[in-house]
């Protein structure tokens, strides 16, 4: 997610591990154009698989990390409640239905900016400037 202009990128998982998580990164960098000549910045919190030693991080990617019960530093975890919406209060019978919920929630998400912009935009964020 970058606030400032609301490209976000999203991935659901069924698990958590050190092999997850790399191929997650590989998969980031690749969409996201990582690599000699874009830099993406990652702000991630100490979960055990971001931080686990040896991490393959791929080029163009820089995992920096909060520190410790700072939620309010992280961008993201203000749309846990839009990502929550269309599941809060629901039975479903199998899995693979809230996986398939979430998801579209997710792509519906990704095609409001402006969402994403105000759910995640702090006034103290760095503004991006532009080149004289």
């Amino acid at each position: 997610m970058a606030p400032a202009t609301g490209e976000s990128h999203w991935y659901v998982g069924n698990g958590v591990s050190k092999p997850l998580f790399e191929g997650l990164l590989a998969l980031f960098a690749r969409e996201a154009g990582a690599g000699p000549q874009r830099t993406i910045i990652l702000l991630l919190d100490g979960a055990g698989w971001h931080t686990e030693p040896g991490l393959r991080v791929p080029d163009g990617l820089r995992l920096v990390y909060l520190p410790p019960y700072t939620p309010e530093l992280q961008p993201a975890e203000h749309l846990w409640r839009l990502v929550d919406e269309p599941i809060v209060n629901r039975h479903f019978e199998r899995l693979p239905e809230v996986q398939n919920r979430i998801e579209q929630r997710c792509r519906h998400l990704e095609a409001q900016p402006d969402t994403l912009r105000a759910n995640t935009l702090f006034h103290w964020w760095p503004q991006q400037t532009m080149p004289s």
